[in-house]
């Protein structure tokens, strides 16, 4: 998931050894506003349709089936990171059904239909093409700088040693699609604000972001102008 080499950590795939766990997710003083938002009309829908509770009930067993596929590997790449390792769940077809059918449960629940589900170099890769086709939806790349042809939108967002830059081809979004960012973990934030970004400059309406997990203690959520969404929290350390 990251290069044994890179000294660039990519935050969204390690933590603190010290942090022996994330904190309670998500975060008690700041409810993930894509469930908090319609909590009440929620419990009055459940509770008027059985096919939504169940539903509901298929998600949670899924969470469960998901976390417990998670590996853990302290002092990778580096001593002092322990690294959430998300690959065993795409190693098995049915893990990788899993996560697509909770995704599509979530999204189908909590939010319009997207037109468009925009997937975050690389690890957003692995399940977004899966999702948006699943959902009807076009899928489109935010790449690296540099490596996507043609006419290009750029913005930058700060990494441990520095900035980097993130494109979309200009015509990846057209004016008024409803656009649903993935990544498979949200730590600091910066690099889906900067993929946000890129939504809003080509005129797309951002309808939220969704992750597998999210470091909360990094609180990155609180660089994102749309809800958040994460699908598990992280698992305590082993």
């Amino acid at each position: 998931m990251t290069s044994p080499s890179s000294k660039a950590l990519d935050p969204a795939a390690s933590l603190p050894v010290e942090a022996s766990a994330t904190a309670a997710h998500p975060p008690s003083h700041k409810p993930d506003p894509t469930l908090a938002s319609n909590a009440s009309q929620r419990s009055l829908t459940v509770a008027s349709s059985p096919q939504l509770a169940g539903q509901m009930k298929e998600l949670e067993n899924l969470k469960i089936k998901l976390k417990q596929a998670l590996r853990q590997f302290p002092d990778f790449p580096s001593p002092g990171i322990l690294f959430e390792d998300i690959l065993p769940i795409f190693a098995d077809p049915s893990l990788h059904e899993s996560l697509i059918r909770a995704l599509e449960l979530h999204v189908s629940q909590s939010q319009e239909k997207p037109d468009v589900v925009v997937g975050l170099e690389a690890r957003g890769f692995l399940f977004g093409p899966s999702l948006a086709l699943r959902l009807g939806a076009g899928f489109v790349p935010v790449r690296k700088q540099g490596k996507l042809p043609g006419p290009c939108e750029t913005a930058g967002y700060q990494k441990e040693y520095g900035e980097d830059f993130f494109q979309m081809q200009s015509d990846g979004v057209k004016p008024g699609q409803k656009v649903l960012i993935v990544d498979d973990i949200i730590a600091t934030g910066g690099s889906a604000a900067a993929a946000g970004s890129l939504v809003k400059k080509l005129g797309g309406s951002l309808l939220g972001y969704v992750f597998i997990m999210e470091l909360d203690f990094l609180h990155g959520r609180d660089k994102l102008n749309a809800p958040v969404y994460t699908l598990l929290s992280s698992q305590e350390k082993l």
